[in-house]
C-alpha cells in the first residue's frame, strides 16, 4: 500500500493528507472539465502491458501485450489518417515496460498522457477467464460497484486482478471513493459516454456485449482526463483468440474503436456551443444555488413546469443536456428536437447554466426517457436537484 500510494500523482498524495478533512476532497479536481472544454485535441492510446515484466495473459504461445500493441497501432493510424487535426500519442510503440514495479509502470502511462495534455485516454487490453466459454467485449471506466465493495471478490481472472486498487484496505478505499465521488464534478460522464459508444460499435459488429463496467483500476485512477479501458476479447476463448490475433479481426476492432472516437469527438464539439463569449458543454451537475426554469411545452407526462411552492425541499430528477458560462435561449438551434422543451438550472459553478429536460419524481422515470433523448444528445445524463 505504501509503495503504491507513493507512486501516484500529487493530487492523490494530497488526498492522503486530507483524510482528516474529508469534506475538502471533493472540489479539488477541475482539470478534467477544462480538458473537455477545449475540445479533443490529443488522444492518448495505451497498449496495455508490455516488456518481459508485464506480458499480460498468455495462451497458445501468444502474449496479450502483442495483441494490445497491434490493435493500438492500427487505431492510431486510423485517427491520424481520418482526424488529422487530432494529435495521437502512443504510450508505447514497441514491446517494453516502464518499470519492474507494476504501480510505477501504470503511473508512467498516465504520466505520458499528462505530459502531452491528453484530452482522452484509451487503454487497450485483452481479457481472460477460468471458464473458456466466456467470451465478448467490455469497456471499463473508473468506479466501484457492489462487486468491488465485496473486496474485489470477482476480479477478472488474470490480466486485471493486479491492476485493481485494493479496496480491502480501508485507507485506500476511503481515498478512492472520495475520488470516484469527485468524478461527477469533472469528467466522469465523458468517460462513460466514450465507453458506451465503444460498446455500441462493437455490438454493430455482432460481438457479444458484456457492457460498460465500473472498476477501480489503477491506470484509470492515475489519469486526469476522460479515460476508458476496453477489453477487446477473451484470449481464454478459442473463437475470441482467433479473432483478436487475426489481421482482419484487429482491423475490425480498431475500426470500431475509431468510429466510437469519431462520434465522441463530434458530440464534444457539438456541445461546445458558441454564443458570443459563451462556451457551453456537457458537464456533471453541481449543487444548485438558484433555480430558474424556462418551459414553453410539456416535455413528458410529468410537467417540467414548477409545481406549487412546497414547505420543504424535494429531491427531483432531470436529464441534463449541456451547460454554459453565459445563458443561451432555450430555443437555440443546437437544442434540436428539444427546443422549447428545455429548462435552465442555475448553479454556482463556472458553467453556471445547466440545460435540462424533464422534471421527474424518481430516477427510474428519468431513465425511461434518457435513451430517446440520447438520440440527439448522446452526452446527456441524469442529475438530481432540489425544489
Amino acid at each position: 500500500m505504501t509503495n503504491f500510494m507513493a507512486n501516484f500523482r500529487p493530487l492523490h498524495i494530497l488526498l492522503v493528507s486530507l483524510m482528516t478533512t474529508f469534506a475538502l476532497l471533493l472540489p479539488n479536481n477541475g482539470f478534467g472539465a477544462e480538458n473537455v472544454a477545449q475540445g479533443v485535441k490529443v488522444i492518448v492510446i495505451d497498449a496495455g502491458h508490455g516488456g518481459s515484466r508485464f506480458p499480460g495473459a498468455g495462451y497458445n504461445g501468444i502474449a496479450e501485450k502483442d495483441i494490445n500493441l497491434q490493435v493500438a497501432l492500427k487505431l492510431g493510424a486510423l485517427i491520424e489518417k481520418n482526424l488529422p487535426n487530432i494529435k495521437v500519442v502512443q504510450t508505447r510503440t514497441v514491446d517494453k515496460h516502464f518499470s519492474t514495479v507494476l504501480s510505477e509502470d501504470l503511473q508512467a502511462r498516465a504520466d505520458i498522457a499528462h505530459k502531452h495534455n491528453g484530452d482522452l485516454f484509451i487503454s487497450i487490453h485483452s481479457n481472460a477467464h477460468r471458464n473458456s466459454e466466456v467470451r465478448g467485449v467490455e469497456t471499463l471506466i473508473m468506479g466501484e460497484t457492489s462487486m468491488e465493495q465485496r473486496v474485489n471478490q470477482n476480479a477478472l481472472y488474470l490480466n486485471n486482478k493486479e491492476e485493481l486498487l485494493d479496496m480491502s484496505d480501508q485507507k485506500t478505499a476511503t481515498i478512492v471513493r472520495a475520488y470516484i465521488q469527485n468524478l461527477q464534478f469533472t469528467y466522469g460522464e465523458y468517460s462513460e459516454m466514450m465507453a458506451r459508444l465503444i460498446q455500441e460499435e462493437y455490438v454493430k459488429l455482432g460481438y457479444n456485449n458484456r457492457g460498460v463496467r465500473k472498476q477501480p483500476l489503477k491506470v484509470l485512477y492515475a489519469t486526469d482526463m476522460p479515460s476508458v479501458l476496453t477489453e477487446i476479447g477473451f484470449m481464454s476463448n478459442p473463437a475470441d483468440l482467433k479473432h483478436i490475433t487475426s489481421e482482419k479481426g484487429q482491423k475490425e476492432i480498431a475500426g470500431a474503436i475509431f468510429r466510437a472516437i469519431k462520434r465522441y469527438v463530434e458530440n464534444v464539439n457539438r456541445a461546445l456551443l458558441i454564443d458570443g463569449a459563451t462556451t457551453a458543454q456537457p458537464i456533471a451537475p453541481q449543487q444548485p444555488k438558484v433555480q430558474t426554469k424556462e418551459q414553453t411545452k410539456e416535455p413528458v407526462k410529468e410537467s417540467a413546469k414548477p409545481k406549487a411552492k412546497a414547505q420543504h425541499s424535494v429531491k427531483r430528477y432531470a436529464i441534463q443536456l449541456m451547460a454554459s458560462v453565459k445563458k443561451i435561449p432555450t430555443t437555440h438551434p443546437e437544442l434540436k428536437s428539444l427546443r422549447g422543451k428545455v429548462w435552465i438550472l442555475e448553479s454556482g459553478s463556472t458553467l453556471k447554466y445547466k440545460y435540462c429536460y424533464g422534471d421527474f419524481s424518481d430516477k427510474a422515470t428519468a431513465q425511461r426517457h434518457i435513451e430517446a433523448v440520447r438520440k440527439d444528445f448522446p452526452q446527456a445524463f441524469i442529475i438530481t436537484f432540489e425544489k
